[in-house]
């Protein structure tokens, strides 16, 4: 693994909310499209059993979408920030 997978897997998922009409990403659909995709490496199981996405990966990821991207985290998934999501929080309640 290295850092230019993490950030081009970073940019698949920033590409996934910004570039699409639905503006949303669910972590299980995201988790599974890296694997398959990307290096070995980028995810790996979970102490719960999931498929996860790397540190690295969500760090590159959270650089890339700072300020256009909020974590919903009852339903696991990133969607476009609206006019509703308190400037500069990342996460939604």
């Amino acid at each position: 693994m290295t850092d230019t997978n993490a950030q081009a897997a970073a940019q698949w998922m920033l590409t996934q909310i910004t570039d699409t009409r639905s503006g949303e990403l669910w972590q299980m659909d995201a988790a599974d499209h890296i694997a398959k995709n990307f290096d070995d490496g980028l995810t790996y199981i979970n102490g719960n059993g999931n498929l996860a996405i790397s540190k690295e990966v969500l760090a590159a990821f959270r650089k890339l979408s700072d300020g256009a991207v909020v974590w919903e985290r009852g339903v696991r998934m990133w969607r476009r920030r609206t006019e509703r999501d308190p400037e500069g929080k990342r996460q939604a309640d």
